[in-house]
């Protein structure tokens, strides 16, 4: 046994400056961990978005961004629904069986690609590199298209087409047909892109 006295003040202040130094630690340790944590933008950027598609007339088409993605919404015309029966023998994948989970969810697995045959829903983005089409609706010769066209979309940056339904016609650089995101109607006038729990 040691006969040296235990200096208290000291042994007071080791334990309360290790105390400090703890809480200081954990204070500094809390933020920092919470970093690792997505910010409400991020959490944001993949939600849900809902869209009002009642002042969209047949023929036009609107676009809203979804994961920082653009998203068509295409009101087609009776006429347009029809030509997707003429474009079909000239497609690559016409019953969308590449990558079904991943580009064509089951809902969508139709010669419309979509919930209802007069709306479609897309992600604007070519499936080649990304870049995005641009509509060519009107049916008929126009440069860099066939005389017979039928109406779709053009990617303007290697000249992929793809019909009204988002279907790529064979022969291009692009090897997919257009995403189909997922997405369900709320109402007649209301789809919420993101989400298909009830499609």
């Amino acid at each position: 046994m040691s006969d040296t006295p235990v200096d208290t003040n000291k042994r007071t202040w080791l334990i309360a400056s290790t105390c400090a130094g703890a809480v200081g630690g954990v204070a500094v340790a809390v933020p920092f961990v919470s970093t690792f944590q997505p910010s409400e933008k991020a959490k944001a950027a993949g939600a849900a978005v809902e869209v009002d598609i009642s002042a969209l007339k047949p023929g036009e088409k609107m676009t809203v961004e979804w994961r920082g993605k653009p998203v068509w919404i295409v009101k087609r015309t009776p006429e347009q629904v029809e030509s997707l029966n003429k474009t079909e023998p000239q497609l690559a994948d016409p019953k969308s069986e590449r990558k079904p989970g991943e580009l064509t969810p089951a809902y969508a697995r139709n010669q419309a690609r979509s919930i209802k045959p007069e709306i479609f829903v897309a992600v604007g983005i070519c499936t080649h590199l990304g870049c995005s089409p641009s509509d060519k609706f009107q049916a008929g010769a126009q440069p860099s298209l066939p005389d017979d066209w039928q109406g779709g979309f053009l990617c303007p940056c290697h000249g992929s087409t793809f019909d009204i339904a988002g279907r790529v016609f064979k022969n291009k650089p692009a090897p997919d047909n257009l995403e189909i995101p997922p997405h369900m109607y709320l109402s007649d006038t209301k789809l919420l892109i993101g989400e298909d729990k009830k499609a």
